[in-house]
């Protein structure tokens, strides 16, 4: 089992940061993939982050070059992700996700079985 707490939401103005952190914790060794989802309310959870177990990272194309998604270095399960020029439309609750069992990363929430209760993230105009 692997247990995910998520940390760093907030309310910020348009144009700023944040810093999101996933620190995972359990019996399991290191996960693989791991990755940020978001979701509003109405909506299906969209992943915007994503780590592979070998390091490299993706994103989807509304975040790319504001969102940057690393790894702890001396704990392979606990992520950031470091957000920048914030816009309204980022606002969600993002969670971490995490599957132990392949390097790739697969883009369903319902891939990932090990998951965080989510921080809530709120920018305004």
């Amino acid at each position: 089992q692997l247990r995910l707490l998520e940390s760093g939401g907030g309310s910020v103005q348009a144009g700023g940061s944040l810093r999101l952190s996933c620190v995972g914790s359990g019996e399991i060794g290191s996960a693989a993939c791991m990755a940020w989802f978001r979701q509003t309310p109405g909506n299906q959870r969209e992943g915007v982050a994503f780590i592979s177990g070998d390091g490299r990272p993706t994103y989807i194309d509304s975040v790319q070059g504001r969102f940057t998604i690393t790894r702890d270095d001396n704990n392979q399960n606990t992520i950031y992700l470091q957000m920048t020029n914030l816009q309204p439309a980022d606002t969600a609750v993002y969670y971490c996700a995490a599957q132990s069992w392949s390097w790739a990363c697969p883009p369903s929430w319902d891939r990932y079985p090990f998951r965080g209760q989510g921080t809530q993230v709120t920018v305004s105009s």
